[in-house]
């Protein structure tokens, strides 16, 4: 089996969720331990973010196979490059991802980005894979990543037309079920495409229905390697 990493795209800090975190006057408990003695990158994320980055991380954790000394996990900040989930954050962390637009014009984004790719990239043997989890429609993920990683990156096919719920949903069923997502280069195929059908209702909601035991929502996240 070839190794393989993820990369999973940012989750934004503008909007009501993160004013929940950012204001002055947010008394979350995520809130009040940014304010003291910090929270993690994938946490933060996840509030931040919701279905969609659960389902990326829950997914990622499941699947990553890397090799000896190198995260299996590492997810796209705003201005400080690629770093793994469980990066502790500070509140004044936050507002500095804040202040920075993720678009491929902004330096403080992109340089980052392209320095930690290309490091990663030479800590893994040629045929491994790197596996992006986000929007396959912008450049400002792909672009980036593809400069040093070339065909080494890969990305899910079923992402083409699908919205983010519907990926983070996509994600937690297969992370749920073991069944991995089939991979593709980044030309390999279309970046947009008409909306496939909607996800079936979760086997856990049709089972409810009928009075019958369900599974937990989620598997265990398994250790970072």
């Amino acid at each position: 089996m070839a190794a393989r990493v993820f990369v999973l795209s940012p989750a934004s800090c503008a909007g009501q969720r993160g004013r929940l975190l950012l204001g002055a006057r947010a008394e979350s408990e995520l809130a009040r331990r940014l304010r003291g003695e910090g929270a993690s990158l994938g946490e933060v994320f996840s509030f931040l973010s919701s279905l969609y980055f659960r389902g990326k991380l829950t997914y990622a954790q499941r699947f990553a196979a890397p090799p000896r000394g190198c995260p299996g996990v590492l997810i796209v900040t705003p201005d400080r490059g690629l770093a793994p989930p469980e990066t502790m954050l500070t509140l004044a962390d936050l507002h500095a991802f804040a202040r920075v637009p993720i678009e491929l014009g902004e330096r403080r984004y992109t340089e980052p980005l392209r320095r930690d790719a290309a490091r990663l990239r030479g800590r893994l043997p040629r045929a491994a894979e790197v596996v992006l989890l986000g929007s396959l429609a912008t450049p400002r993920y792909v672009e980036p990543l593809r400069e040093a990683l070339g065909d080494g990156l890969r990305v899910p096919g079923d992402f083409v037309g699908r919205g983010d719920m519907s990926r983070g949903g996509l994600l937690l069923r297969a992370a749920r079920a073991g069944v991995e997502l089939a991979y593709r280069t980044v030309d390999g195929g279309p970046r947009r495409g008409a909306r496939p059908p909607k996800l079936p209702p979760p086997e856990r909601s049709r089972a409810a229905a009928r009075g019958e035991p369900t599974r937990a929502e989620t598997p265990p996240a398994t250790a970072l390697r």
